[in-house]
């Protein structure tokens, strides 16, 4: 029996780029296949042109599908075949209730009247088939995106898939919420149901792949059997070199005392009375790099966030020192003039102006530096984006591409180059490698490492603990909106840090 999936010689390209380059794919039925490469390699466009986003015609090669040749128009005629995509940006519409997500566009009618009562007993019994014991009637904003990601999943199974295809299924999730999901890939393969997962979590893939394919700058490189998997050799192909350390060493040189939070409260701006940074204090020091660990909800990202010109919470109080001196943070403006930056964990919403170039981006939060008496000079403005193009190594044709169409490792570069041409002294990195592949990463810890050597201090929020461990001076941990502990390079580990939020939770127990 012929192989469910045949990709031959795919080639797609777009003005100044070739994205993709006599790309060769096979998918056996009924395994999971993980794709893997750099950002920017070329995985999702071909996965668009799979799903027939890119329709047949816009590129070159063949697709055969169950044995014979598909010529897709658009997304309806690869969903009427079984080939259902997941996109990282989930598709869900958060006022609408479960069952109207999931039969929307494929509701449940006659003669064009809905059939409520069969539609809920469908959800039912899909929701079951993922885990998921909510009301039909919920709405999806009231849920995390763990189970957002489930009805994604139980919505493709309500059009009869064959072909699944997860693009960074995991990217957004916490650590239970991502087991739940592989054992779900995996009770979906027994139930005969062909997957694509294209994922930068290397033991993610390690554990549900059945195969992998290796795909580098629009090329294939390799495809591997389960007894051929492992980490060093996925990343050797992925960025053609070995990475013997996964982090890049620095001797860190720690001077004085740069920046001091000193008992800090935020309460939440919709919910009264509740409390979500509880008397929060901790000092960040020249040339050091701070790391802050917790499980997801605890209140990192809204610590940083109200720091940096108050941009989430209400009735906050509190004092931040800047060189021994307090300043006055208030607003983003204020907090940039004090010194301080943020790159938030969502580049995309909170970021980018996506629909923008890559120009207006990195100048935005200091127009001020491309300004003649109050004028943007374009020339002055091109010349700083094409300078930390090549700082960064942006991969892009010019610095006047849309945002939109850069990967997102780019997209993440843009967004550190936007906030160090404001010139800080402390940056605040939320989640900074999230979603972005182990080359892309190294490159972000080099940047880093550089802006310490620099005398700048760095806070790095994570919820990768390896990665907190690899790259920080100090760990400081969080809790439920207090920090509990805090760890010098030599006392952290992953025990540690759990032992610290373990025993911070039987407290509050």
């Amino acid at each position: 029996m012929p192989a469910l999936l045949e990709m031959r010689e795919i080639s797609k390209v777009f003005p100044g780029v070739r994205a993709l380059d006599h790309v060769n794919l096979t998918v056996e039925r009924g395994e999971i296949h993980a794709i893997c490469g750099e950002n920017g390699a070329g995985k999702s466009t071909l996965m668009k042109v799979l799903s027939g986003v890119y329709p047949h015609g816009s590129y070159d090669g063949e697709i055969r599908y169950d044995g014979e040749v598909l010529h897709l128009r658009g997304i309806q005629d690869s969903e009427a075949k079984g080939i259902i995509i997941i996109h990282q940006e989930l598709a869900l519409v958060p006022l609408l209730s479960i069952a109207e997500n999931l039969f929307l566009g494929n509701e449940v009618a006659s003669g064009g009247v809905i059939n409520w009562r069969e539609t809920f007993q469908r959800t039912e019994a899909l929701l079951a088939k993922v885990g998921l014991r909510d009301a039909p009637t919920t709405k999806v904003e009231k849920l995390g995106v763990g189970k957002q990601q489930l009805i994604e999943i139980a919505k493709a199974l309500a059009k009869d898939v064959r072909l699944l295809i997860l693009d960074e299924p995991t990217a957004a999730l916490q650590e239970n919420d991502s087991q739940k999901l592989l054992d779900l890939m995996l009770e979906l393969k027994a139930q005969g149901v062909t997957q694509i997962i294209i994922s930068h979590k290397l033991n993610e893939i390690s554990r549900v792949a059945d195969r992998i394919t290796v795909i580098r700058d629009g090329a294939t490189v390799s495809t591997m059997d389960r007894y051929e998997i492992t980490e060093d050799r996925i990343i050797r192909d992925m960025v053609g070199r070995d990475m013997a350390h996964r982090y890049p060493e620095r001797t860190p040189k720690i001077g004085d005392v740069l920046m001091e939070v000193r008992n800090w409260n935020v309460w939440h701006p919709d919910q009264a009375g509740r409390q979500v940074i509880k008397s929060a204090s901790f000092t960040v020091r020249k040339g050091e790099i701070v790391g802050i660990a917790g499980l997801m909800g605890t209140g990192r990202t809204e610590l940083a966030m109200s720091l940096f010109g108050r941009s989430y919470g209400r009735n906050i109080s509190g004092e931040i020192l800047m060189g021994g001196k307090p300043v006055d943070t208030s607003t983003v403006a204020k907090a940039i003039d004090a010194g301080l930056s943020y790159v938030t964990e969502d580049r995309k919403a909170l970021g980018l102006v996506l629909e923008e170039p890559i120009t207006r981006n990195i100048t935005l939060a200091n127009l001020a530096g491309v300004a003649v008496r109050g004028v943007l000079d374009k020339r002055r403005e091109t010349q700083v984006a094409e300078s930390y193009r090549k700082q960064m190594a942006i991969r892009t044709p010019g610095v006047f591409q849309k945002a939109v169409n850069l990967s997102g490792g780019n997209q993440q570069k843009v967004v550190l180059s936007k906030w160090l041409f404001t010139d800080p002294e402390v940056l605040i990195l939320d989640e900074p490698t999230r979603g972005i592949d182990v080359g892309a990463k190294f490159e972000i810890y080099n940047i880093m490492n550089q802006l310490a050597e620099m005398g700048k201090g760095v806070v790095m929020i994570s919820s990768e603990m390896p990665e907190l461990l690899g790259m920080c001076d100090r760990i400081y941990v969080m809790n439920e909106g207090r920090i509990v502990g805090e760890l010098t390079r030599d006392q952290a580990s992953q025990e540690a840090i759990m032992a610290l939020i373990l025993k911070d939770s039987g407290k509050a127990a």
